[in-house]
C-alpha cells in the first residue's frame, strides 16, 4: 500500500474569511494525522480570493505546532518569487522547531497573474529561466559544506528534503537529473502526466537525498456516502475552477444541484480534462477510481486535494479517501 498524503490550500469559502480558513486547516490536519496520511502540503498562491495559504511558510509552522508527527511542508514554494537564502532561512528555522518533520517542495510558475508578479518585486523576465539555478543555490545553502560566501542561519547542514514539483516535462527533467522527488500537478494540469513520469523516471540519475525515482501525484478525492452527495459536493471545486479558468477567481462556492448540465460545452471539456484524475462517489465508487489510477500510473504517493465547501463534509471525504486506501482490494487476503 502506497502512503497518502493531503494538500490543501487553506480555502475560503463563501460567507467565511482567512482566520476560519486557518482553523479549518488545522483541524483537518489533526485529523488527517489520526487516518494515517503522511504529509500535510500548503500550496503558495497570490491575489487570489478563494486561497490563504499566501504566507506558506507561517502557515506550515502553525499546522506543525499544532500537530505532533505528520510532515508538513509545501507544495510548494513558489521559488521564482523569492531568494534562495531567504526560503533557506525560513525553512532552515521550519527544521529547527519541529525536526525530523518539514518538506520543501519547489514551483517554477509564479502562483499568480503578472501584475501579482510584479507586487512581489520579481524580475518576471528571468526569474524562471533562472529556476534550476537557484534550486541548486537553495541546496548548497543546506549543505554541510556550503560553497557560498554567504550562510543561511538556520539552515547550513539541516536535512530538508526538497522535491521538484511541476506540470510539465521540464520539471520531470530537474528532478531527475538533481536526484529528486517528483510531484506532478495532475490534480488540476494532467495532461503531460504519462510522459512525465516515464521520462523522469528513465533519466533518474541517484542523489545523496534519493537513490532511486520517487513519484508523488496530485489527485482529487471528493467522496461523500452516496455517488449522488459526492457529486453535489464535487460542485463547489468545479464551480471554482470554471471561475478561475473564465478570469473571475472566487472564493469556493457553496455546492449546486446539477452543476454540469447547466454549463456549456467549453466548460465541461475543461472540467473533463482536469477531472481525469479525480475520484468522486461513494466509498466503493471512490476504492475502485484511486486504485484503478494508482495502478495506471505506478505512483508512489498520492497528493490528496479535496476542496469541499463544508468543513465537515471535507473532513469526512479525507476520512472515506483513507479508510478505502487502507482497506485490502475486494477479493485479497489481508494476510
Amino acid at each position: 500500500m502506497i502512503p497518502i498524503s493531503i494538500l490543501d490550500l487553506s480555502p475560503i469559502a463563501e460567507g467565511s474569511d482567512a482566520a476560519q480558513s486557518f482553523r479549518n486547516s488545522l483541524d483537518l490536519a489533526r485529523h488527517g494525522e489520526r487516518w494515517a496520511y503522511r504529509r500535510f502540503w500548503l500550496a503558495e498562491h497570490h491575489g487570489l480570493p478563494g486561497i490563504a495559504s499566501a504566507a506558506t511558510a507561517v502557515l506550515i509552522g502553525h499546522v506543525a505546532a499544532g500537530t505532533s508527527s505528520i510532515r508538513v511542508g509545501a507544495g510548494g514554494i513558489m521559488l521564482p518569487n523569492h531568494s534562495p537564502l531567504v526560503i533557506a532561512e525560513q525553512f532552515g528555522t521550519l527544521e529547527s522547531l519541529f525536526p525530523g518533520r518539514i518538506d520543501l517542495g519547489l514551483g517554477r510558475a509564479p502562483g499568480s497573474d503578472p501584475a501579482t508578479a510584479r507586487a512581489l518585486r520579481r524580475n518576471l523576465a528571468s526569474a524562471a529561466d533562472e529556476f534550476p539555478q537557484d534550486v541548486l543555490e537553495l541546496m548548497d545553502y543546506f549543505s554541510s559544506a556550503p560553497t557560498q560566501a554567504v550562510r543561511a542561519t538556520p539552515g547550513t547542514g539541516l536535512n530538508v528534503p526538497i522535491w521538484i514539483l511541476g506540470s510539465s516535462l521540464f520539471g520531470a527533467q530537474l528532478a531527475a537529473a538533481l536526484g529528486l522527488p517528483y510531484a506532478f500537478a495532475s490534480h488540476f494540469a494532467p495532461a503531460q502526466m504519462i510522459q512525465a513520469i516515464a521520462l523522469y523516471r528513465s533519466t533518474f540519475r541517484p542523489s545523496a537525498q534519493l537513490d532511486k525515482p520517487y513519484v508523488m501525484l496530485g489527485y482529487n478525492v471528493l467522496a461523500a456516502d452516496t455517488d449522488e452527495e459526492a457529486q453535489f459536493r464535487a460542485s463547489s471545486m468545479q464551480q471554482a475552477f470554471v471561475n478561475l479558468r473564465s478570469g473571475r477567481p472566487s472564493r469556493l462556492p457553496p455546492p449546486v444541484d446539477n452543476y454540469l448540465n447547466r454549463i456549456g460545452t467549453a466548460e465541461r471539456a475543461l472540467l473533463d480534462q482536469v477531472l481525469s484524475c479525480a475520484a468522486i462517489g461513494s466509498p466503493e465508487t471512490v476504492a475502485i477510481q484511486m486504485q484503478t489510477f494508482i495502478d495506471r500510473t505506478g505512483a508512489d504517493e498520492l497528493m490528496i486535494a479535496s476542496q469541499i465547501f463544508d468543513h465537515a463534509a471535507r473532513l469526512r471525504s479525507y476520512e472515506i479517501a483513507a479508510a478505502v486506501h487502507a482497506a485490502p482490494p475486494a477479493g485479497k487476503d489481508p494476510g
